[in-house]
Parts: structure tokens; sequence; C-alpha cells
């Protein structure tokens, strides 16, 4: 038998003061992948994150961690998951070890064990140099790094980072995607939600876009960029109507020097070649033109009939 999702939502959705912010949102995350968590201000990002945390109670559906519904059995979210909310949850006056084994307690953890994994933790998030150091003197970049630290301490299952990212340099965000990739390699599930597409890329499997409250797109990161219109140039000069008197050709437009052809319904690139050869316009050039993940996020969540983005 498959091993079931990690996580899954079922027509989960949220209702504050009249207003729906999340709506029937059906999603899984699968253990060992990263699924990235995309919408624009207002899509309904961290709320649906906060149920997943078990910090909010849904309105209607369930959150199923490891097969148990969150809101039947709580302590599922303390022992499988971790939470890094947007804003980090920490205490200016204690040391870093001091904070992470005090975390690891609030997790569970007793006797030695909150101290030793408090070290493991400092190690695998490069804190060493800071392990003394009071939480409250230390630089954004190491303190989201023991945000991270606070939400991995207890090992979980399922690890939850909103906006691990934000305000970050260069070299601190490549620091935390290298720390995603180690994460998922070593089993965790991640779902990671950011407004920086390039982190999307480097990180995640799987990209779910929400827009309205409601999941505009599910699917695998390279879906989002392995689909376009054909770039295409050809010894011929031609006009729009020359190009859409062919049966596999749907609409074309000139782009400088070459075409952008988008196909037929059931036409592909193979047959768009033998008709343009049959025809004897010197095909010079036909390939696949990717959107960007940006120019194909703006799409999706800017539609506003879900039904057009899917």
């Amino acid at each position: 038998m498959p091993e079931s999702p990690l996580l899954r939502l079922s027509e989960v959705s949220r209702v504050l003061a009249g207003r729906v912010v999340v709506a029937g949102l059906n999603l899984s995350v699968e253990h060992g992948s990263v699924l990235g968590l995309l919408g624009v201000n207002g899509a309904g990002k961290s709320t649906t994150l906060r149920m997943i945390a078990g910090v909010l109670c849904p309105s209607a559906g369930q959150v199923l961690i490891g097969g148990k519904d969150l809101s039947e059995y709580p302590e599922t979210a303390r022992t499988k998951l971790g939470f890094l909310p947007e804003r980090v949850p920490l205490y200016a006056e204690l040391r870093v070890d001091e904070y992470l084994a005090f975390c690891a307690r609030l997790h569970g953890l007793s006797g030695a064990a909150p101290a030793k994994a408090a070290s493991t933790t400092i190690e695998r998030c490069a804190l060493g140099d800071v392990r003394r150091r009071l939480l409250g003197n230390l630089s954004k970049g190491y303190q989201q790094r023991v945000g991270i630290a606070q939400a991995i301490v207890h090992d979980p299952a399922l690890i939850v980072l909103d906006e691990p990212a934000s305000g970050l340099d260069p070299l601190q965000a490549a620091g935390i995607r290298a720390l995603i990739a180690e994460l998922r390699s070593s089993g965790h599930a991640v779902i990671l939600s950011t407004h920086l597409l390039p982190d999307v890329q480097a990180c995640c499997d799987r990209v779910a876009i929400l827009h309205g409250g409601r999941l505009r797109h599910d699917g695998p990161t390279h879906a989002l960029t392995g689909t376009g219109t054909l770039r295409v140039r050809v010894q011929a000069a031609l006009d729009a109507e020359a190009w859409t008197a062919l049966k596999s050709v749907r609409r074309a437009d000139r782009a400088d020097a070459f075409w952008r052809v988008e196909l037929a319904a059931g036409a592909g690139p193979a047959q768009l070649a033998h008709e343009i050869i049959g025809r004897g316009w010197a095909l010079l050039e036909l390939r696949r033109e990717e959107p960007s993940l940006e120019q194909t996020f703006l799409r999706i969540a800017s539609t506003d009939d879900a039904r057009e983005a899917a």
C-alpha cells in the first residue's frame, strides 16, 4: 500500500468576522517533499499556515497530520510539527542555547534531551559562533536561523516556514535555502511560504498558489515553467493570417525577428514543423519559449475565475 500523505487538508475553510479568508482548501504534503505556498498579500497564506500549525481552528474541514485530525489530537502538532511564523518568536534576554533548550522542553522533551537537542540543532543551523549570545543582540540573519532552529529542535516530521528569508541579504538567503535542502534530504516535509520566487524554484518540488482564499494551482514546480508558446523563425516573409491558416496554429504574433506561435488544441511542435516545411517557408528555428515562474504566478494570481487559472 502506498504511504499516506504526512499532511492532508480536506475542505478546510476559515471565516473571520463574516469574511471568508480561506475557502474549501484541499491540499496534501508527502514525506520528504517541499511545498511552496504562494499568493499575493491577503490571499490566505498565513491563515492556512496557522491552521496547519494548530494555532487557528478551521471553521470547517479537517487538518490531518499523520492521519490524525489535529482538532482531536492537538498533541500531534507538538510532536510532529515545527512552525516558524512570519514574526520570529524570540526572547531577547535568553541566550541561543538557553532558548532552544526551552523550546525543546515545550515540545515534550525532558531530562537531558533538551540540552542535547539544542546542541545538535545549533550545529545543524550553523549557530555555533553565537550559541552563548543573547538573542536580542543577534543580527537579522542569525535571528532567522534561530527561528528555524526552534522549529526543528524536536526533529518534527513536518516543518512549516512562513517567510523564513524575509529581510535577509543574498548570502543569508542562500544559507536558508541550503538548510531547507538538507531538511528535505533527511526525510522531513517542508511547507515554505515566501514572496521570493527564486527560493521556490531552488527549493520546492511542488507549488500551491492561493488567491482570494482559494486554491488556484497545485502541481510540480517544473509544470509552471514547462509550458508556453513556441518561438519560430522562418525565411519566408509572412503575416499572422498565413500562420493561422495552418491547422496546427491557434494564434501567432510577431516579435522582432521571430514569431510567437500558440498551437491549436491537440497539435504538437512536430506537426507545426511538418506544415512549415510543406509550405516551403524554410524553417530556421523552432523551440519552446518557456514563461518564468513569476509570469505564470502573476497570470494565475490575477485571474478572477479559478477555472481559467487551472
